[in-house]
């Protein structure tokens, strides 16, 4: 993708978060939009940087992670392409809390606070919608802390395939539920098909994210392996049964 034949009003358009806006509107805002391409490893933001604008991943991925005293990091989220991030913090006045790096060679969309605010004050509409994503990000927080609370690593691995299912998918949000132990007579019917997914990231990577080691992480792939319920090769993952796949942890 050319960064100079980027229709940024378009794309904006597409987002959630911008769709109830005019063609004016959006035209407005895209001038306050910076299009930003990353390589691999190349920091987009980090800790203690004045936070004046969010930002979307266009294309690659941009993980989120903060650094221990001990020096041992932790990723908070991995932003894919469509994914906005530091849209909350943006409205605290206060710099980034934490850490921005490209994984893959990426394009990143950063739309500035002072063109947010500009439409704010135009229509107190866009604020309700910013206030929507925002929660949407803190209920996903709530939730992930939930689930590394209360869940076994068993469990963390197998809600992050079936999350990583195609969003087209068929009872891809049953699959989900089912995989967060909310089973019982009232879980969903789920679908017993094959499916394929392709880990984005490096499995050190995807074990940070839910809070185990990468040699647990890889472990419970290969007890997933050994029973039959997955097939892998290097990042491509075959889900025989997703059902049974799901319904593992039930048992």
């Amino acid at each position: 993708m050319h960064i100079q034949n980027f229709d940024t009003p378009r794309y904006l358009a597409a987002l959630p978060l911008f769709q109830e806006m005019t063609s004016d509107e959006l035209q407005r805002l895209a001038l306050g939009c910076k299009l930003r391409r990353f390589s691999r490893g190349e920091g987009v933001f980090h800790v203690g940087m004045p936070c004046e604008e969010f930002h979307v991943t266009v294309s690659g991925q941009v993980k989120l992670f903060a650094i221990s005293p001990a020096g041992q990091e932790k990723i908070i989220e991995l932003a894919g392409p469509g994914i906005t991030f530091a849209e909350a913090l943006m409205f605290t006045d206060k710099p980034y809390i934490v850490n921005a790096q490209a994984l893959a060679d990426s394009l990143v969309l950063s739309v500035s606070k002072f063109a947010v605010v500009h439409e704010i004050e135009n229509d107190p509409r866009f604020a309700m919608r910013m206030l929507a994503g925002i929660s949407r990000r803190l209920h996903g927080l709530i939730h992930d802390v939930q689930a590394y609370s209360l869940h076994s690593g068993m469990q963390r691995v197998i809600g992050y395939l079936l999350n990583s299912l195609p969003e087209d998918a068929e009872d891809a949000a049953a699959m989900t539920l089912a995989s967060n132990g909310y089973g019982g007579a009232a879980a969903p019917t789920i679908k017993a098909r094959p499916l394929n997914i392709s880990l984005p990231v490096s499995k050190a990577t995807i074990a940070s994210r839910l809070s185990i080691t990468p040699e647990y992480f890889s472990r419970v792939l290969h007890d997933l392996e050994a029973a039959g319920l997955i097939h892998m090769d290097k990042r491509e993952i075959h889900i025989p049964d997703a059902a049974r796949l799901a319904s593992y942890t039930l048992q």
